[in-house]
């Protein structure tokens, strides 16, 4: 077959699975069925490849290219045909409004009733029925996004006011993945369901989709849905619009936001009825997703069209998203938005770096939308170095059983030395857990001074039986009952986690909580004031997200209601007693694919839907070497959970599934190949994946993950109760405290010994009236600090005036050379705001524009753009002149002749004016 030919089979296929009726010109009968792909269709301007009918009319064409041909302007071809039909022949409108370029891998699609159609690719073809929904709009979403009205702000942050704003202008340029960086507390969510409501009124989206990280975010989500009120009428959102969040794999027609986690949606692309709400409650920040060696496949589901949301809502973009389950967003024909507090660089990267807000926690401290944090550390003899027991004759020690709780009292096997990795793991301490519960009960006065209340704590246990063990002793040592201190997760029973966590939010007890990951991301609780860590974390993103959780602000009669002698909230205090502020973190975290991998986090990845050869061989593996350990009762446990099935028998199936001879032959009868061939790349990975998820499916079921993995453990934990804690330190973090206030005295002495000598120095000394920076003055002195016997960095100093002074730090800075300017002045005036020269140009250039706007200046958005890229050129380079605009960046976007073009004589005094308004 002829790489043309294989290019038009493909596309056949795709088309046939969109819902068109694959004709040749000689046998057409456009009759057929309400969408009609015609093969080779004759045009004054040449032969379309297919020409699509829909219910009886031409409406668009196809273009077939052979794999591997680019595609990158094929649509002056596809768009010639567009022009070509006879003026006799029915047809919604000339020229035809929708083309597509493809190559059966590779499809585009370009829709000619939008302004500045630009072709975009597309997992598939559209279904008939969605061309023709388009056709018929009098205006296309794309088009009304450059007529939003004016935003109505009243109830909204200045931050949110700008996060709307500037998505809806990165929405109207066309771009299509759109990235909103807002700290946790500062109003993200309704930020998102205002800009919901605005996509669906005015831009008249058909539906959009709100992603969240686990199922009671989920929950959280509806209810700021349900709590929203139209700025613009009398109406509550869903009084107005359906939502929906969805509990079944089914979505409403009638619905114009769905929510549901990504695991869920994946179990809908590949067709499944039912998917398990177990399998949505935990966080995917944690999941192993490098297990995986390539994006979890998606094919073609017909009765989810690619058509079906036209935004795409991603809250709290953890790194998964965009590694395992990227395929399962661009299969949709979408806006990506993100949300996240905590970007990574693969995050900023997938959405190609369109940040379009960027509001850290610092900035939201500075502004009074966050609280900052104070740390307070407990350390002790063994959380930090473990402990030994020593076996003795005629002495017992208590084990307990993981699985049914009960202790029994027997000598040790031999002396058990463990480790602090090991702490309520294998071993549980109890006067280590009691050591910690009561030094912070102790220090409370300290930690809280002038408070008589325990304040809102949250406290992060390793495991449900760690937090079991920690709720057990608090309720002890602090001497009260079963309300004060309660065990917030997803296996807490009686009360429902959610009444619960409604509980800790709004009402007095309970005072303290403990959770393993439920609370740790996303959710809201205003009157935490402190927050324990019992656990360490070693991802960034995790444990900002989980910090995240004490930084809400809340006003004070609201604080009041829950804690009486709380005034204020005015910070919130993280009690270290892992060192989890002081271990190293990584942004991402890697891990070693196959032995390092936990068999839990293996499990975690199978019951959200994945299904990859590496996984699969993996899990084999460890299923193998379980059978020969296990006794008969776990085992008779995991035959019931799986229908039957014993572990071998399971291990067998799944190795089976990936069997390279298997799947061929399976792969050559499913798709009727010739004996003296091979199926293709793409019929093998097809049939394979079908395989797998066979294979896998025993493993959804939430009973049979927890019975493998009660095996696997040991049954049995040593309980400690011989070995005597001892406190090793408590108290504020003050070393690192200490470190940065010399960096500074040594910042401030440069200063005082260079002021005479260094010209900008000089100059932000004397302050000059009209005097200015140049770029090579303060190229000089970021170099002279670098120099012996300084030796001092622009990034270090900024932390350290952070660490010493936070409240007067407004964002991360020192990365850009002219950010050196920011440290002279806050060294010079430490009441100032140490701020950005990128932040304090983009504060000056927003008040340039206001006043603009004001005397009625009104600019375009090529203007606006040139506008920008000056802003950006000025805060890096402190000036900017006319022979600039030839150069990086300005270049590319048509250079001083196209700056003239758009601003005329008015050129170079508006340069003249940003240079004076905005430069440092």
């Amino acid at each position: 077959m002829t790489p043309e030919a294989l290019a038009r089979t493909r596309i056949d296929q795709k088309l046939q699975a969109s819902g068109w009726i694959v004709q040749d010109y000689s046998e057409v009968n456009i009759s057929a069925g309400l969408g009609v792909a015609i093969r080779e269709f004759p045009l004054s301007t040449g032969f379309a490849d297919y020409m699509l009918y829909v219910d009886g009319k031409a409406i668009g064409v196809v273009e077939a290219k052979p794999d591997g041909h680019t595609l990158a302007g094929v649509e002056t071809q596809s768009g010639k045909y567009l022009q070509g039909l006879p003026n006799n022949l029915p047809n919604y409108r000339l020229p035809l409004p929708f083309a597509y370029e493809s190559t059966g891998v590779e499809t585009q699609f370009s829709n000619y009733l939008e302004p500045d159609a630009r072709s975009r690719e597309v997992f598939s073809f559209h279904q008939p029925g969605e061309l023709l929904h388009l056709v018929k709009l009098e205006q296309q979403t794309r088009g009304l996004l450059r007529e939003m009205p004016e935003l109505n702000s009243d109830r909204l942050w200045k931050v949110q006011v700008e996060s709307i704003l500037n998505l809806e202008r990165s929405l109207a340029e066309n771009r299509p993945r759109s990235l909103i960086q807002m700290a946790t507390g500062s109003g993200k969510t309704f930020t998102a369901v205002n800009f919901c409501y605005r996509l669906i009124k005015f831009a008249k989206a058909k539906r959009i989709l709100f992603l969240v990280d686990r199922n009671n975010l989920g929950k959280q989500t509806l209810n700021e849905f349900q709590q929203f009120d139209s700025p613009y009428n009398a109406y509550k959102f869903t009084e107005e619009f359906t939502i929906q969040h969805l509990k079944r794999n089914t979505i409403d027609p009638a619905s114009k936001v769905c929510i549901t986690t990504i695991q869920r949606l994946y179990s809908m692309l590949k067709g499944e009825e039912e998917f398990q709400e177990e399998n949505e409650e935990a966080s995917l920040f944690e999941t192993p997703s490098s297990v995986i060696s390539e994006p979890l496949p998606v094919v073609y589901n017909a009765q989810i069209p690619i058509g079906t949301f036209d935004f795409i809502v991603v809250d709290e973009c953890h790194r998964s998203i965009y590694n395992i389950w990227r395929q399962v967003l661009d299969y949709f024909d979408a806006f990506l938005i993100g949300l996240t507090a905590t970007p990574t660089a693969q995050t900023i990267g997938f959405f190609k770096k369109n940040l379009v807000q960027e509001y850290t926690h610092e900035k939201a401290v500075t502004d009074g939308v966050n609280v900052g944090y104070d740390v307070y550390r407990i350390e002790t003899q063994v959380t930090k170095d473990g402990a030994e027991l020593i076996k003795q004759p005629g002495i017992f020690v208590p084990h307990r059983d993981r699985r049914t709780k009960k202790k029994q009292y027997k000598e040790l096997d031999d002396d058990l030395t463990y480790t602090a990795n090991q702490l309520d793991r294998d071993v549980v301490c109890d006067d280590q857990i009691r050591l910690v519960i009561k030094t912070f009960r102790d220090k409370l006065p300290e930690i809280f001074p002038g408070r008589s209340e325990v304040p809102k704590t949250l406290i992060f246990a390793k495991t449900d039986q760690h937090a079991e063990d920690i709720v057990r002793i608090v309720r002890e040592e602090f001497g009260k009952g079963n309300d004060f201190c309660q065990k917030i997760t997803s296996k807490s029973t009686g009360k429902k986690p959610d009444d619960l966590l409604a509980e800790f939010r709004t009402m007095y007890n309970p005072r303290i909580a403990v959770t393993v990951d439920m609370i740790a991301t996303g959710t809201d609780v205003k009157p935490l004031e402190c927050l324990l860590f019992m656990r360490n974390i070693r991802s960034l993103s995790y444990f900002e997200q989980m910090k995240g959780r004490g930084c809400r602000v809340i006003d004070s009669d609201t604080l009041l209601s829950v804690t009486p002698d709380a005034k204020h909230k005015t910070h919130f205090v993280i009690v270290d007693a892992v060192g989890v502020c002081e271990s190293e973190k990584t942004a991402t975290k890697p891990l070693d694919r196959k032995p390092s991998v936990s068999t839990e986090k293996l499990m975690g990845l199978v019951a959200t839907g994945a299904a990859d050869p590496d996984l699969v061989t993996a899990l084999a593996a460890r299923l193998a070497r379980l059978a020969q350990q296990l006794e008969p009762e776990p085992t008779e446990a995991i035959e019931e959970a799986s229908g039957g099935k014993s572990l071998d028998e399971l291990s067998s199936d799944l190795l089976g599934s990936v069997d390279p001879d298997e799947v061929t032959t399976e792969a050559v009868t499913k798709f009727n190949i010739p004996g003296d061939q091979e199926p293709t790349e793409e019929q093998y990975k097809e049939v394979e994946q079908e395989r797998m998820r066979t294979a896998l499916k025993p493993f959804h079921n939430p009973k049979l993950r927890g019975s493998v993995l009660n095996s696997k453990r040991s049954l049995e934990q040593v309980i400690d109760e011989r070995t005597t804690d001892s406190l090793i330190r408590a108290g504020f973090d003050q070393a690192a405290r200490e470190k940065a206030q010399s960096l500074i005295s040594s910042f401030c002495q440069f200063i005082e010994d260079n002021k005479s000598e260094i010209e900008a120095l000089q100059i932000l000394y004397s302050k000059p009236h009209r005097a200015r920076l140049r770029y090579s003055q303060v190229k000089q002195l970021a170099q002279a600090i670098q120099r012996p016997p300084y030796s001092l960095n622009s990034e270090r100093l900024w932390h350290a005036f952070e660490t010493v002074a936070p409240e007067k730090v407004k964002g991360h800075g020192g990365k850009q050379l002219v950010d050196v300017i920011a440290l002279v002045r806050h060294a010079l005036d430490p009441d100032s705001l140490l701020s950005t020269i990128g932040e304090t140009v983009q504060q000056r250039y927003q008040d340039w524009l206001a006043n603009q706007e004001a005397k009625g200046a009104k600019f375009t958005l090529d203007q606006r753009k040139w506008l920008d890229a000056i802003k950006d050129h000025i805060a890096t380079s402190l000036a900017i002149e006319q022979d600039d605009l030839d150069d990086v960046p300005f270049n590319q976007i048509g250079g001083l002749g196209k700056a003239y073009e758009l601003f005329g004589d008015q050129l170079a005094a508006i340069l003249e004016e940003l240079n004076a308004r905005l430069a440092a």
